[in-house]
């Protein structure tokens, strides 16, 4: 069964999201078009430096991204908005799109009524969501990609095949697989050899920063104290399995990492492919998967009072 994007996203269950977003027919995000011989690869900056405008601005971070061909890739963390003041949710909701007049006046330091003041206290709440909303995130990010490329192209209409794709990563094997996954996308399409090679990637840009020595991702009330060295191995060494053909095969030289998730080279790949498989909405353990789609039921039923089949 499809759920409605709404339903898919659930912040109770966790604040992890895999998103991608496809070019329609064959049109070309980046790289050079093989149909036409004309090189886009002058947008890879752009949009690369579009996604950290946006960060900057919602309270999103960047777990994880890899831009392509024809598609892009990127692994979310989604922060509450709820103790930011009404002044710094206006403040950075401007910085994208005009609030509404009184917003701007609330911001300027003008006298308002009690009637106007409730009305800037409505809205701010519906911009503080927005500021946490990964289908605003999208849409923002999107749209911009598609009128550059379409101004750029001299065309006009769609240029991505749907809005974007989603799943939710519901535990910390979940989400560093996600992210290896995704910034070994390069690799297993042969645009690179390895992962400092792999241009408009996470992982090239964290191995140029040396000075951090950790991933910082927090996960619900734990932190993953994860060394920026360990998951630079992890992806170093699966990439090998996947690159040399190595699948169904246990590598004996795996990092130790991989020992102390409790996973086997076998069991490693195959999650991995998971997440170019269409209609998974979410990966994790039974036990969160289960709580996970309990939790989209129930939404479900309240709006529309009707509970769907547990997939």
């Amino acid at each position: 069964m499809t759920y409605a994007r709404k339903y898919q996203i659930s912040l109770e269950d966790t604040p992890f999201y895999h998103v991608m977003t496809r070019c329609v027919r064959r049109a070309f995000l980046c790289g050079k078009d093989q149909y036409t011989g004309k090189c886009y690869d002058h947008r890879r900056e752009l949009i690369s430096n579009r996604i950290k405008e946006l960060a900057e601005v919602f309270n999103i971070d960047i777990c994880s991204y890899a831009i392509m061909s024809n598609h892009y890739h990127i692994v979310l963390k989604v922060n509450s908005t709820e103790n930011w003041s009404e002044k710094q949710v206006l403040t950075y909701w401007s910085s994208l799109c005009k609030p509404i007049l009184l917003c701007q006046k609330y911001l300027a330091g003008a006298e308002l009524s009690k009637a106007e003041l409730d009305m800037v206290f409505i809205k701010t709440d519906e911009y503080r969501k927005r500021l946490m909303s990964i289908s605003w995130f999208m849409k923002l990010l999107n749209e911009f990609i598609a009128r550059s490329s379409n101004i750029e192209d001299e065309v006009t209409g769609h240029f991505w095949e749907s809005r974007f794709k989603s799943q939710a990563l519901l535990d910390e094997r979940a989400l560093l697989t996600c992210m290896a996954y995704v910034d070994l996308n390069p690799i297993r399409a042969a645009m690179a050899k390895t992962p400092e090679e792999s241009d408009y990637t996470s992982i090239q840009e964290r191995l140029s920063k040396k000075s951090s020595d950790l991933l910082n991702l927090g996960f619900g009330d734990n932190d993953i104290d994860f060394t920026l060295a360990d998951y630079i191995d992890l992806v170093d060494s699966t990439g090998r399995l996947i690159v040399a053909g190595k699948k169904g095969f246990i590598d004996e030289n795996l990092p130790p990492i991989l020992e102390r998730l409790g996973v086997e080279g076998i069991t490693w790949i195959d999650e991995l492919n998971q997440f170019k498989s269409k209609g998974k909405l979410a990966i994790g353990t039974f036990e969160k998967l289960k709580l996970y789609f309990n939790n989209i039921k129930a939404k479900i039923k309240l709006d529309i009072g009707f509970v769907p089949a547990l997939e």
